[in-house]
């Protein structure tokens, strides 16, 4: 195999990495080293920036696509309704324990003394003696005071602060709606730039996927939405929203703070259980490599928590601050990559599998399974037994690639479709690479082998698995596969 062919085309690892743009990461040079180092999917936080700075980073990206020759999707995060502090003075702005804050509706430059919050609800609803969360809950603050305009806090635990952070209040909900009206306004300056991917904030139910994916619809554009877990309301409701939405995010920063700390770890496992089984892409995110920031290397502690998330079934990893305003953004997706290419090629030799293909398998429920979910089990189970070089997959909605994918299979998963929306989500899934063929010849069989054939992917005895359409009339209706050694 050509070397220069596997690196265009085969990351090192099979887990995605999604990558934060922003001031650290906002050069062609910069993106384009991360492309090549290991980054599936760049993230734009709408809740920092510009809408000029997210113009500038929609067409960098967009250009890096094109040079590279490959999908490379870009995720548009909403900020919802999460309560945020305004712009600061300075940055970073630092609190001391046992300094006195006052929060402020007037839009003001804040200061290690007064700080804006332009949320009337927010003066309304805490009381004295609530206490305040800001950074991930990282600084706590005690309410000592309240005006109609005005909240008096003490620090109880200081820190560093930059602007537009975050603030939680477990235990009180200030806001009804999770998508706002500047959400909505963001997704019509999205939309233009040819964005297709949302993912939603603070979601409550599978209500606040529907109005996002409605609003793009009423305007006659499909869009794939995913659902940020970050509050106790999308734990309650969980099973619908991964019904409804098309991907599911484990925000973990503002969950902890939600709930008990403690119990992260095992709703972490939990969710991405539920997620493997329904064939959706789960990620991973928040605080993965933070200490990258403004180091070289991470801690021993994250280095396990990314292999971690990994071993529990992630789709994808998330770098957030790490790459947007790290002094390392470079050497962050490098140390990514590295920790999930090592976890993947260890459970493998340590004999670590997924046991979900057992539990779907053995579940004594097999009347529910679709003909998508017979395929893909009997796709592993050759997959086990001959050790191919790829699976080869041709897909109009992706989902066929997703439910193989969520096995977390030792080999690369190549999708082919005609659909560019389709191939925008699929860089999301684990192991799968897609391919947009825009004028497929009517044999997808010989169309694909020629083409992995051209790429220099396979050699003459190599077993690929293809799985295709040849009975259902219904279109992607995926019904059979095959087994082919490459001449």
């Amino acid at each position: 195999m050509s070397q220069k062919q596997q690196k265009s085309i085969l990351p090192h690892q099979k887990t995605k990495i999604i990558c934060t743009i922003g001031p650290a990461s906002r050069s062609s040079e910069t993106l384009s080293k991360m492309a090549s180092f290991g980054m599936s999917v760049a993230r734009l936080n709408f809740s920092h920036g510009s809408l000029e700075d997210h113009t500038q980073d929609i067409a960098l990206l967009q250009k890096l696509a094109k040079t590279h020759n490959r999908i490379i999707p870009i995720l548009v995060d909403l900020p919802g309704v999460k309560l945020r502090i305004g712009e600061l003075e300075q940055e970073p702005l630092e609190f001391k324990q046992d300094d006195y804050v006052t929060f402020t509706s007037e839009i003001t430059k804040g200061t290690s003394s007064l700080i804006t919050i332009d949320y009337p609800e927010f003066y309304q609803k805490v009381t004295k003696g609530t206490r305040l969360y800001l950074n991930d809950g990282f600084i706590e603050l005690l309410v000592e005071e309240r005006t109609p305009t005005t909240v008096k806090t003490k620090v109880i635990i200081g820190g560093k602060i930059r602007s537009k952070k975050g603030m939680n209040i477990p235990d009180i909900r200030l806001f009804e709606e999770s998508v706002t009206q500047h959400d909505l306004e963001l997704i019509d300056f999205a939309l233009a730039q040819g964005i297709r991917i949302f993912s939603v904030s603070y979601v409550q139910g599978k209500h606040d996927i529907e109005k996002v994916r409605d609003y793009a619809q009423d305007k006659g554009i499909p869009i794939a939405v995913i659902a940020k877990i970050e509050c106790r309301g999308a734990l309650d409701h969980f099973d619908e929203i991964l019904e409804t939405a098309d991907g599911i995010m484990i925000a973990r920063g503002d969950l902890g703070v939600e709930v008990p700390i403690e119990d992260v770890p095992s709703i972490q496992k939990r969710l991405i259980r539920k997620a493997n089984a329904a064939g959706k892409p789960v990620i991973t995110a928040t605080q993965m490599l933070k200490s990258m920031t403004q180091h070289t290397r991470p801690t021993r502690a994250e280095a396990t928590d990314v292999a971690n998330a990994i071993l529990d079934g992630s789709d994808a990893v998330m770098l957030s601050e790490e790459t947007a305003i790290g002094q390392y953004p470079l050497e962050t997706v490098k140390m990514m990559a590295t920790i999930a290419a090592t976890t993947e090629k260890n459970k493998i030799e340590n004999g670590i599998s997924c046991t979900l293909r057992d539990e779907i398998a053995l579940s004594g429920n097999h009347k529910n399974l679709s003909v998508a979910d017979v395929i893909s089990l009997n796709v592993i189970e050759a997959h086990t037994i001959l050790e191919p070089r790829f699976i080869l997959v041709t897909t109009a909605s992706g989902n066929t690639a997703r439910r193989i994918s969520r096995f977390k299979p030792t080999c690369w998963i190549l999708a082919f479709s005609r659909n560019v929306d389709t191939c925008r989500m699929l860089p999301f899934s684990y192991g799968v690479i897609p391919f947009h063929l825009e004028n497929p010849e009517k044999s997808w069989h010989e169309r694909i082998l020629r083409y992995i054939k051209e790429q220099d992917l396979v050699k003459q005895g190599d077993i690929v698995l293809l799985t295709q359409r040849r009975f259902a009339r219904d279109l992607g209706g995926t019904d059979s596969f095959g087994v082919i050694r490459i001449e």
